[in-house]
């Protein structure tokens, strides 16, 4: 097979899978987790409803996607402004405010639904990869003296996550800037 039609193919396997998971999460948000069914997503993603049970086995499958999905996505722009923010200080907070600002914007979902998307290895594997990450932010920002060095970074990541998480009942970004700064007020060196 040509290496242009394999890229095609993938290109338009990727495009429908976009659209499915798109679909399927404004569906769900309209209706209700149990208001959605396979037939109503493949209408309104204009594709078959085998070509979409080739792609997943039920509506739980495209949901526990898209929420993958969003999660990839929230953890890449908390890389982004890592690098591109100067100095280990000003790096840790520029992520744990856009940390903050992510989990603001996530609202209450339905239990079961809540249920469904805050399980399994991917989500856990993501968890484990934001602490490591936070940890090696304190870490550096400890090297220059910047942060407390009398707690283990690792124990100040745990921390740091369970009180920005805090932010999801935060409906301003100016409630969200005081929590990231009294978060920060925590991990500061003592003077």
């Amino acid at each position: 097979m040509p290496k242009i039609w394999s890229e095609t193919i993938a290109a338009h396997r990727d495009a429908v899978r976009d659209a499915t998971l798109d679909a399927t999460a404004a569906l769900v948000a309209e209706h209700g987790l149990t208001g959605v069914t396979m037939s109503q997503i493949a209408k309104s993603t204009g594709i078959g409803r085998a070509t979409l049970y080739r792609h997943f086995p039920d509506v739980e499958a495209i949901l526990r996607a898209w929420h993958d999905r969003q999660i990839d996505d929230h953890l890449r722009r908390l890389l982004e402004i890592r690098d591109r923010t100067p100095g280990p200080l000003n790096r840790l907070e520029a992520v744990l405010t856009g940390y903050a600002t992510a989990t603001s914007h996530r609202r209450a979902h339905d239990p079961r639904l809540n249920a469904l998307l805050h399980s399994g290895e991917h989500v856990a594997a993501a968890h484990e990869h934001l602490r490591e990450f936070v940890r090696d932010l304190i870490a550096d920002a400890a090297g220059t003296g910047d942060v407390r060095r009398d707690i283990p970074p690792d124990e100040l990541a745990t921390y740091t996550l369970h009180a920005l998480s805090a932010a999801s009942t935060l409906d301003t970004p100016s409630a969200v800037e005081r929590l990231v700064t009294l978060t920060l007020s925590g991990l500061r060196a003592p003077a």
